[in-house]
């Protein structure tokens, strides 16, 4: 067994690499990728602090904290892979991802075996998975235990300059991504009760802020609690990137697969990807798109939003139909929140909106791409939905662009904390 500093060194090696190879290809995904090697801080002010902030949840996106494993399975898919363990162990982000033989165990103990019966998604057999760090920050600051793979860090640390306190004013609501929000009862009941233990601890009442597929969490609790509970707990809500109307890569990620931009098989974390309830839910709406918008291109057919059904039947992956029907409704209806709303998401940034494939579909990525507005991620169409909100209800909405802002500047831009933080200091102007 390799010390920590070995597995530092080899994990910090693979990530380089694949940041090297993806920066002739996308620098997007590079300019990423270097965040996550080297998350920037920000500036540390002692001046800069403030010893009164309203507490602060965090919840991340997609893929967004780390999730961990415990096996007792009856069966391995080969005969290298672990069958039991007397202790959980980090299943994401994982260093047995980036080998051969790795990603086979890695998705057969991290898949989810849907019943359409129940519309209910259960582990692999033999494995238990639990979210670590619930309350935390350091789950969705770092992907890993070695602290190499960075995604909300930057951020944390930011505000912690501020003058906010790692899981006491700010504090993280991580939860297992691979599952949409109707399957996630008792997940809701602890962010209920963190939020009223935050009120009571602080004497003040909670800001939400979530990124990316975060706040479709966040929107989903919100309808579940009544009116009178959101004005006394809730301060508002801070939405970084939030796909309202779903996103068109979804479509891409479920034909075709899709790595997050490291060195996996995109056929092999395609199986993976189908096994999570999230990916259909995030499936584009109706009420962002036309009716008549191709989505998905190919020498055969061009598939709309009214081809869903055929397009997971010519894809052989039925399920996706199933999975997506029962969630469809939550984001077609888009309730609004009913807190006040700072709406923030960058645009003017090339973002597919048609995936053309050559014959090979959907076995071969994509031969073309058509771009159209939004983060690089989302849609403007869909990260734009927000605004219908005011007037569905009495209390602010602010719609906020970053111009030229790719999906994951506003955890890392300076520009963008700036602005969490005059809206987290009541210091924020429309103008």
């Amino acid at each position: 067994m390799r010390d920590h500093s070995q597995m530092s060194f080899v994990l910090s090696l693979i990530l380089v690499s694949v940041s090297i190879q993806l920066s002739a290809s996308d620098p997007s995904k590079t300019n990423w990728l270097l965040n996550v090697l080297l998350p920037p801080i920000g500036p540390e002010d002692a001046n800069f602090k403030h010893s009164e902030v309203p507490p602060l949840v965090i919840v991340p996106g997609h893929v967004g904290n780390r999730l961990e494993a415990k096996l007792d399975k009856p069966a391995v898919v080969h005969w290298l892979c672990m069958k039991k363990s007397n202790y959980y162990f980090t299943l994401w982000l994982n260093l047995n991802m980036f080998l051969p033989i790795g990603i086979d165990c890695w998705i057969d103990n991290i898949r989810l075996v849907y019943n359409r019966t129940t519309r209910r998604s259960s582990n692999s057999p033999g494995v238990e998975i639990r979210v670590p760090g619930f309350g935390k920050t350091y789950s969705v600051e770092y992907l890993d235990p070695f602290k190499l793979a960075g995604y909300l860090h930057t951020l944390v640390q930011f505000l912690v300059n501020t003058g906010y306190v790692r899981d006491d004013t700010v504090r993280a609501a991580p939860y297992d991504w691979r599952v949409a929000a109707y399957e996630q009862e008792e997940y809701f009941d602890k962010l209920k009760q963190l939020i009223e233990e935050m009120y009571t601890a602080h004497n003040k009442p909670v800001y939400l802020l979530g990124h990316s597929m975060g706040n479709l969490y966040i929107l989903y609790f919100l309808k579940e609690q009544s009116q009178e509970w959101k004005d006394k707990f809730i301060n508002g809500l801070i939405s970084l990137g939030a796909p309202w109307g779903g996103t068109v890569k979804s479509l891409a990620v479920l034909a075709s697969g899709d790595n997050y931009g490291l060195a996996l098989d995109l056929m092999k974390i395609r199986q993976q990807q189908r096994t999570t309830t999230t990916n259909p839910w995030l499936l584009p709406t109706s009420q962002a798109w036309p009716a008549d918008h191709v989505f998905i291109s190919t020498p055969s057919y061009n598939y709309t939003y009214k081809d869903y059904r055929k397009f997971f039947t010519d894809i052989g992956y039925e399920d996706g139909w199933f999975k997506w029907q029962h969630s469809k409704r939550f984001l077609t209806d888009l309730p609004p929140p009913g807190v006040e709303l700072y709406c923030m998401y960058g645009t003017e940034v090339l973002t597919p909106m048609t995936y053309v494939y050559d014959e090979n579909f959907p076995s071969n990525q994509p031969v073309q791409i058509i771009y159209g507005g939004g983060d690089n991620t989302v849609n403007k169409r869909s990260l734009s939905l927000c605004e219908q909100w005011k007037d569905q209800q009495k209390q602010k909405i602010h719609v906020i662009e970053l111009r030229n802002k790719h999906h994951f500047d506003t955890i890392y831009d300076i520009d963008a904390l700036q602005m969490i933080q005059d809206i987290l200091l009541g210091n924020y102007s429309e103008h």
